[in-house]
């Protein structure tokens, strides 16, 4: 939040803004004003004429109050990340890691930040939405690093984050996988603004509040496209994240005028790695060693994984991406993501870790996303349908364990014999 003096002829406009505050109070021909920076530019001003700009001065600035929904490794690093650069407070909802969290704090051995021992966010740990809203804060911005699983039992994701949205101010940050994922919150949320983060950051919760970030943090913030909202806004939105994000100058962080390429881009990684890495409890640097002639010592036709399933996959992703969106890449683009990890980086992917820990798998939004876009447009995509199927399977049997099934197996039983 921002406080802003303006002449106060130019107020009439900026008075219904989202998220602005006038006070009935004035000094002559100006006013203090409370308002968020993407609003004050993109309402107050007429674009085309400059002499309007001169008509205010940024006197001070409060700090963005952010809400991170997501503790482990990735969510943890983007909290820290966003209080380390000073412009805003971070509160975090957590889970699992929740009673660790509150008495030791997190404990975090970070490429980018170092060694951080007993960290809270300034903001406070909450075990759950509805505690955080009971407290009536009311959030800039709210972050989701949790994972997509659309056909885990409800609540949705959008259920669950609807008592924090402040309807016109709060700006959602979808800092997760997959394709089609923003459409469910600007239906629910039409007057928010929804971002898109793409995280190509390597980082790990290897026990409840421990966390190894191992891949240095790369983000790419852009807009989903939300018809009720002036695309200007949305701009602005995002830039000022960044902005956030970028000040404590241990991050790569840049705005993204392009956020389908970007998530097609990032899928022809996670489409293939995540699913084989998770299936086969090996990680993307193992995988392309035990490819080598020298190490898989199989008799001939030696087996392959790089050749014989991951390089197809993502020639798949790649045909879809063009056929379904029009994004084209360039030849070398599956050379450059089968070796987007260093070879002696042995980092886990998102699924891999999932599946050591026995959770639900994100087959919808990174699998089934890409392989119902691409098929709908005419691509065949053989390979990356084995591999959904597979996922599926393993899906089956972590939602039986969990008790998630939508009946017994003696009930299923009974209909199959019909």
């Amino acid at each position: 939040m921002y406080i802003v003096l303006f002449k106060a002829d130019y107020l009439d406009r900026l008075g219904t803004a989202p998220g602005t505050k006038v006070p009935e109070s004035r000094t002559g021909p100006y006013k203090l004003v409370t308002a968020p920076l993407h609003y004050i530019f993109t309402t107050a001003f007429d674009k085309s004429s400059l002499k309007h700009r001169t008509s205010f001065c940024l006197t001070m600035s409060s700090k963005a109050h952010i809400l991170t929904i997501g503790g482990g490794g990735v969510g943890t690093i983007v909290a820290y990340n966003i209080e380390e650069g000073g412009l805003a407070t971070s509160q975090m909802v957590l889970r699992s890691n929740y009673d660790t969290v509150v008495t030791s704090g997190f404990s975090i051995e970070s490429c980018d930040h170092g060694t951080i021992h007993k960290w809270k966010p300034a903001g406070g740990v909450v075990d759950s939405i509805s505690s955080a809203a009971s407290l009536g804060q009311v959030y800039d911005y709210i972050i989701c690093c949790t994972k997509n699983n659309p056909d885990a039992p409800p609540p949705s994701l959008v259920d669950i984050v609807r008592p924090v949205v402040t309807p016109d101010r709060s700006v959602i940050i979808l800092i997760q996988n997959g394709l089609n994922i923003e459409k469910p919150y600007i239906e629910a949320f039409p007057t928010n603004v929804v971002l898109s983060g793409v995280s190509l950051c390597g980082s790990t919760e290897i026990a409840p509040g421990r966390i190894i970030h191992n891949d240095a943090d790369k983000l790419l913030v852009g807009y989903f496209p939300n018809a009720n909202i002036d695309p200007g806004i949305q701009i602005r939105a995002a830039e000022e994240f960044v902005r956030i994000y970028k000040a404590s100058g241990r991050v790569e962080v840049q705005y993204d005028s392009d956020v389908i390429r970007s998530r097609w881009r990032k899928l022809i990684y996670n489409t293939v790695y995540n699913p084989i890495c998770a299936l086969t409890d090996l990680d993307s640097s193992r995988l392309r060693l035990f490819s080598m002639p020298e190490m898989n010592g199989t008799a001939a036709p030696s087996f392959n994984f790089v050749e014989t399933l991951i390089r197809p996959a993502m020639l798949e992703v790649c045909e879809a991406a063009k056929a379904a969106a029009g994004v084209e890449f360039q030849p070398d683009v599956v050379d450059l993501q089968v070796n987007a990890e260093s070879i002696d980086g042995f980092i886990l992917t998102s699924m891999q870790q999932d599946a050591r820990k026995g959770r639900l798998l994100e087959c919808e939004a990174i699998l089934g996303e890409a392989l119902r876009e691409g098929e709908q447009a005419g691509v065949s995509m053989p390979v990356v349908r084995t591999l959904y199927s597979l996922c599926k399977g393993y899906q089956f049997r972590v939602r039986e364990k969990l008790g998630m099934l939508p009946m017994t197996l003696d009930e299923a039983v009974t209909i199959y014999k019909k």
